[in-house]
């Protein structure tokens, strides 16, 4: 905690005089209060349908709501019930995903959908353990849904609470450790409006969002400041503390678009990789950066255009970095013509030119196709 002695009387006052339920009705008075001259009109937040607030929610992990918002609309319009979401094929489930990333979202959303369809009959679940169960739920999303459709007393803990919650009590135990999320897990339980959980969950998430933001935040306009801990001791900017940086790994992918004759090979990714259940055209990945001389010199190379006679590589090299989480991906798409089909490539998927936008790819092809469209 930071040291009490850089606060003033007021605020020491309020740390250790005021009760526990004191401070929760002040903060969800001022918070709820801020909520509804504030908060954004979204469409998952006008239903109480647990399914669409749970496609919402998965959705908008790791995703900003500016770019989840037309993948919600286009997605409840194809599968508007679980069960449309469980009959469907996952590759067209995948389509509807492609360019959002953590594709392991979709697939597990996927599952789940099955799940409740045999599980629960089609009825998406209203106890808090049964949605926890679900496959890609972890806590806080099945505190939210818990909480937003079934009014159950669960608080939510997000990347927008942590940063709220760290500055008003002036916490500076690191939240990406055990003892961190743990602490503040049992705080936010603690100041929880249990008489309206889903409308002060979503209020508390949607100050972290617009007011209370990374960095510099508009503290002058805040409803907060004159009980926040950071904002009396100047250390706003410094909260919330993380113990570690992500180590960051580079791969260096090398994508063929071959044709022959209207054709192209492609394949879907499979094993516990990036991109699993994606399609993509055949890949030299390196160890390290390399010119295409150097590509050519390898043995996949000599391998993958072995007997297809004259070789015609079409326009410039596209290349692109992708940054994921713990990677940051350099690629390069040569596009080439061959006068033979590849036998190297027999055991590929061979798709019609006309058809390839059939099928989900990651955000690297996507925008290679775009490049190629202009």
């Amino acid at each position: 905690m930071i040291c009490v002695s850089c606060l003033t009387q007021r605020y020491r006052m309020f740390i250790f005089a005021t009760n526990m339920e004191e401070t929760n009705a002040i903060l969800t008075s001022r918070i709820e209060q801020w909520y509804a001259l504030h908060a954004r009109d979204l469409p998952w937040r006008a239903t109480r349908d647990a399914y669409c607030i749970w496609v919402s929610e998965i959705i908008l992990q790791q995703t900003r709501v500016a770019q989840g918002y037309d993948y919600y609309l286009r997605f409840i319009e194809r599968f508007p019930a679980v069960e449309d979401l469980a009959e469907a094929d996952e590759d067209e489930v995948m389509r509807y995903w492609q360019g959002l990333g953590y594709y392991s979202r979709a697939r597990n959303m996927h599952a789940a959908a099955k799940d409740i369809v045999n599980r629960f009959g089609g009825v998406f679940p209203s106890k808090y353990d049964d949605i926890r169960s679900l496959k890609g739920v972890g806590d806080y999303t099945a505190a939210a849904i818990a909480s937003i459709a079934f009014g159950l007393p669960h608080a939510v803990v997000d990347g927008n609470v942590y940063r709220v919650l760290s500055r008003l009590f002036g916490i500076d135990t690191p939240i990406d450790t055990p003892e961190g999320k743990n602490y503040f897990s049992q705080l936010a339980q603690s100041l929880l409006h249990r008489e309206n959980p889903g409308l002060y969950n979503q209020a508390l998430m949607e100050f972290g969002a617009l007011q209370c933001t990374p960095g510099a935040c508009d503290c002058g306009n805040c409803p907060l400041t004159d009980i926040c801990v950071a904002f009396a001791s100047h250390t706003v900017a410094q909260l919330p503390v993380k113990q570690g940086k992500i180590s960051m790994k580079s791969r260096y992918f090398n994508y063929f678009v071959i044709s022959c004759r209207g054709v192209t090979w492609m394949h879907r990714r499979e094993g516990k990789d990036i991109w699993r259940n994606l399609y993509e055209y055949p890949l030299i990945e390196v160890a390290a950066e390399a010119d295409f001389i150097e590509i050519q010199r390898t043995e996949e190379f000599g391998k993958l255009f072995d007997g297809v006679g004259q070789i015609t590589f079409i326009g410039q090299p596209y290349t692109c970095r992708h940054v994921l989480t713990h990677r940051i991906i350099y690629a390069t798409f040569y596009t080439v013509e061959v006068e033979s089909y590849p036998p190297s490539l027999s055991h590929l998927q061979p798709i019609p030119c006309t058809d390839v936008e059939q099928y989900p790819v990651a955000r690297l092809t996507e925008l290679y196709r775009r490049h190629r469209e202009k």
